[in-house]
C-alpha cells in the first residue's frame, strides 16, 4: 500500500517510473496488483529480478537480513532506472528495527512520507483520497522471508510453503493479521484473532504432508521472527 500510494500520488504531479522487484519472497498476487495499477495509472513499469537469492549473506538470514535484501534491490533498480529512488517508508517505520534503512542511506534513497511527517494511518487516508479504493485497506504484508526466524537459512521452498499456508488460512477467515512462521520448533501460525478449528486442522495436515512439524498457534506479534543472538 505504501509504495503504490506513493507512485500514484507522484503520478498526479507528472510522469512516473516504477520499479517492482520479483523474487521467491514476493507473492505473485503483489506483482499482479502492481501490473494492474501501472496500466490504470499509466506508469512506466520495470519488473526486475530482486537478486537477493544470489547473495549468501542474505540467504544465511542474519538479524540484519533486510540490509542485504535492500542493498541488492537498490543496486538492481539503479541498473535499470538511473537517478533518485523514492521509497514508501513512513514515520511508523522509524520506531522499528529496520536494517534496510541503512542500505537506503548508502544508496541515497529518499523517503517523501518521512519528510512530510506521514504515518501509516495518514497514508491510508491519502490512498483513499486519491481514489485507490481497496488498496487503501490492504493489510501490512512484508516479504515472505520476514516469516523465517533469524538464523534459519532462507530457502525458496520454505517461502512457497509459507505462501500456500497463508493463502489457505484466508479461505477460512478474514482476520487481517495472519502469519505462518518458520521457527526452530516447526511451523507456527500467528493470528490476530481466533482461528477456526478447521483452519488449524488443515494447516496441520499440510505440515504432515510436506514432512514439516506443526508447532501450533499463537497470538500475532509483529516482528516475532527476529531473534537477537544470545550475548557471548
Amino acid at each position: 500500500m505504501d509504495s503504490l500510494t506513493l507512485a500514484a500520488f507522484a503520478g498526479r504531479l507528472g510522469p512516473v517510473t516504477v520499479a517492482h522487484a520479483v523474487s521467491p519472497a514476493v507473492p505473485k498476487e503483489a506483482t499482479t496488483r502492481v501490473r494492474e495499477l501501472a496500466r490504470a495509472e499509466n506508469w512506466t513499469l520495470h519488473v526486475i529480478e530482486a537478486g537477493e537469492f544470489a547473495d549468501p549473506d542474505y540467504l544465511r538470514n542474519p538479524l540484519n537480513r533486510c540490509y542485504f535484501c535492500k542493498s541488492n534491490l537498490y543496486a538492481r533498480i539503479q541498473q535499470v532506472v538511473p537517478g533518485l529512488i523514492a521509497a514508501g517508508t513512513n514515520t511508523d517505520d522509524l520506531s522499528e528495527f529496520r536494517p534496510g534503512l541503512l542500505a537506503a542511506r548508502e544508496n541515497r534513497v529518499v523517503h517523501p512520507y518521512v519528510d512530510a511527517g506521514l504515518s501509516k494511518a495518514d497514508l491510508r487516508q491519502l490512498s483513499a483520497e486519491i481514489g485507490l479504493g481497496e488498496i487503501a485497506e490492504l493489510p501490512a504484508q512484508p516479504c515472505l522471508a520476514s516469516r523465517v526466524e533469524t538464523g534459519i537459512p532462507i530457502r525458496a521452498d520454505d517461502l512457497a510453503f509459507i505462501h500456500r499456508v497463508e493463502s489457505t488460512l484466508r479461505e477460512f477467515t478474514d482476520i487481517p493479521d495472519l502469519r505462518c512462521r518458520v521457527t526452530r520448533s516447526g511451523i507456527r501460525l500467528e493470528a490476530g484473532g481466533a482461528l477456526p478449528a478447521a483452519a488449524t486442522a488443515r494447516i496441520a495436515a499440510m505440515c504432515r504432508e510436506s514432512g514439516r512439524i506443526f508447532a501450533g498457534v499463537a497470538a500475532y506479534r509483529r516482528g516475532s521472527a527476529f531473534v537477537a543472538p544470545e550475548p557471548s
